[in-house]
Order: structure tokens, then sequence, then C-alpha cells
């Protein structure tokens, strides 16, 4: 399976160190998901970040940086808002519903089916399938190698949900939970956990 990180929705000081020592670690796909923040903090970050872990970062929105910053690619939402004209590169999606996969992986390079558990960062997002809905999902071929697990990812889910053929799981709150933003400067805790999540995927 592959391993996304997402992004905590907010930036915080520390942020460019600790996501260039996931890419030092092994990260080969980060997505930048900073909703409602003006674009010029993620210039920012993209700037401190350095041009050598571009190629890894698809970006959520603002999806000019895709090109001026040469970045992996762009992700869209949801399974049907149209991209940018012309746009050429790789693009994913998210799919809130097992109906939507079908049609969706034709016109991505892969996607996320939201929410697999409750979201360990959002209280407010809760499971939206049950194990037999996703048993049948697995058995019919609509979850395999091009569909990503989103939602409450961590090392005892990730392992439920290694059975039912996804391609590769989204960590995020599983990993930022590590880190206080406010009272912490150590991020050794949360380095650790991702290696642990990089061996637990393979």
């Amino acid at each position: 399976m592959k391993l996304i990180v997402m992004t905590r929705p907010t930036f915080f000081v520390e942020e460019d160190k600790i996501l260039a020592n996931l890419f030092e670690e092994g990260l080969e796909n980060l997505h930048l998901y900073k909703p409602g923040a003006a674009p010029m903090y993620s210039e920012r970050l993209l700037t401190l970040l350095g041009e050598d872990y571009n190629r890894k970062i698809s970006v959520h929105g603002h999806y000019y940086l895709k090109e001026e910053y040469n970045l992996r690619g762009i992700h869209i939402d949801d399974a049907f808002t149209e991209p940018p004209v012309g746009y050429k590169g790789n693009l994913s999606r998210t799919c809130h519903a097992i109906s939507e996969l079908k049609e969706t992986k034709k016109r991505a390079n892969y996607v996320f089916l939201h929410s697999i558990f409750d979201s360990q960062t959002n209280a407010d997002e809760k499971q939206s399938f049950t194990r037999e809905e996703l048993e049948k999902a697995s058995k019919e071929g609509l979850i395999d190698k091009k569909v990503y697990a989103l939602g409450g990812m961590n090392l005892d889910t990730i392992r439920l949900i290694k059975d039912l053929g996804f391609g590769g799981v989204v960590i995020c709150g599983d990993l930022w939970n590590r880190f206080n933003i406010h009272h912490e400067i150590d991020y050794r805790e949360l380095l650790n956990h991702f290696e642990l999540l990089q061996k637990t995927i393979d």
C-alpha cells in the first residue's frame, strides 16, 4: 500500500522543518490541504521547503501553485468538479460515496474514499460506511489499488483495511496529534510514529 500524509488544515511555525524531515524519512506523497487560507501562506511554505520536495507535493485548491512550483499534481475534493481548463497533469479526487468510485477512477490517477472511520482531526466527520459495505465494494472491484482510505487512519485501522484491497491510506490526525503546535518544539515522537506507519503499510 501507498502512504500519503495530508497536512494540518492550519499553518504553524515548525511545519516546514517537520515536513522536510518527513520527506527525508521517506515520505513520497504529501497533500497540501489548507482550506480557507490565503494562497500566500502556501507559497511561503513551499518556498521554505525548497525545490527538492516539490515533485512529491499535491495541492488542494490554488491550483496555479502546481505550475508555479512544479508540484506533483492537484487534488479536487469531490468527484464532480471539473479540473482547470487545459489541465493535463497528475489529478486525484475525493469520493464521498462508494457509488462514485467506478466513474471517478477513470478520470483520476487515484481517489480518496472518505470517511472510512471517524476522523481524528474533525469531530464532525464520522464513519460513512459499514464494514459490510466496504467488503461488498471490495468484492465488486470498486476498491482497488487506485482507491486510498481516508478518515480515522492509524496503526490499528490500517491493519483492518489492508484486507479490503485499498491501494493506500491517507494519514492526518494520527500523525499531527503527536505534536502540540502551541507548546512543543521537539517533534521526534511524530517522526518515530511516521516510521511505524511506514512499516505497517509494507
